[in-house]
């Protein structure tokens, strides 16, 4: 029997990690210019966390996507453990991929118990782990740094600090993507994670083209994004500091295809954009104030499975 399962961009299954005891990572300050200083006591904040957490999971759940929801645990300390999508993605042909974290604190968040319980709901094929890299200071954060355009085979990285091009380059061969890279700028600084300035949906792209600086790798993303048939919807730098690239097209258990971005997001949109998406998607709106202070959005809350289910 095949392992694999059909090619799709977006899937109706997903994994969330409910966090314990959230807060703005310290050590991703430096170079994450969409995460906040707070001075809230951090069991007020984790307790705010984890209802915008529920609610969002709720949501999801009434829009008609499978949520496999699991516990962050209080030891050891894990800030940014609602983030998952930095530290594990999968697809369609049964394999699950491992990825280095620039923060040591986050690479505590790779958990072998998760992986164990998506063999048991999904057919997994091979685990391919890249986190030895980080022994050599070379990071690559997972669908945060790659935005995968999967029906088309394209790696859309925004180059800097937290993805890195000779680990993106081992990631493109062994999973046969085509890697297209660029570099964007925020606060004068390389935006952190790709996913907060590029969103890849089925027949559409979210992208914030203005920021970035070459004008050759401008005309470059464009240009694929056009020759794969993608409707490109530009944001503005305003829009993209308000996290509406950090979306994620998703479906229902009827194949209805759904956005999943946050309030702040869609109100950052202007009614055109917003207009023109509808085209394609229904807009499902995550309120998530409290824990988009850790520089993360409704994409990052979400790791996406693409696994064949056990039958």
């Amino acid at each position: 029997m095949t392992q694999s399962v059909a090619v799709t961009q977006s899937t109706d299954s997903l994994l969330m990690v409910r966090p314990c005891r959230f807060s703005p990572n310290p050590e991703t300050a430096a170079d994450n210019a969409f995460q906040a200083r707070v001075d809230y006591a951090a069991d007020a904040l984790s307790a705010v966390a984890r209802k915008e957490f529920d609610a969002a999971v709720q949501t999801l759940r009434a829009a008609g996507v499978n949520v496999h929801v699991f516990e962050d645990t209080a030891e050891p300390e894990k800030p940014d453990a609602v983030f998952p999508n930095n530290w594990i993605s999968t697809h369609h042909d049964g394999r699950i991929a491992l990825f280095p974290m620039y923060s040591a604190l986050r690479r505590r968040e790779r958990r072998h118990d998760i992986i164990g319980e998506l063999r048991k709901h999904y057919r997994v094929t091979e685990v391919i782990d890249y986190s030895a890299s980080e022994e050599k200071g070379c990071w690559l954060e997972g669908t945060g740094s790659l935005v995968l355009d999967h029906l088309n085979k394209i790696a859309y990285v925004s180059l800097s600090n937290r993805s890195d091009p000779k680990v993106m380059q081992r990631f493109a061969e062994d999973f046969n993507y085509e890697p297209v890279t660029f570099t964007s700028i925020s606060d004068g600084q390389p935006i952190y994670h790709t996913n907060v300035m590029m969103c890849i949906g089925t027949a559409f792209a979210l992208v914030g083209l203005e920021m970035i600086p070459s004008k050759a790798e401008r005309q470059q993303v464009r240009a694929r994004l056009e020759r794969s048939g993608k409707d490109i919807v530009e944001l503005s730098p305003y829009q993209i500091t308000n996290f509406a690239g950090n979306a994620i097209e998703l479906h229902d258990g009827h194949g209805e295809k759904l956005l999943v971005l946050s309030q702040r997001a869609i109100r950052a949109l202007t009614e055109e954009r917003r207009a023109r998406l509808t085209r394609y998607v229904r807009l499902v709106p995550l309120e998530l104030p409290t824990i988009e202070l850790g520089g993360g959005s409704a994409r990052c809350v979400i790791a996406t499975i693409h696994l064949a289910p056990r039958l």
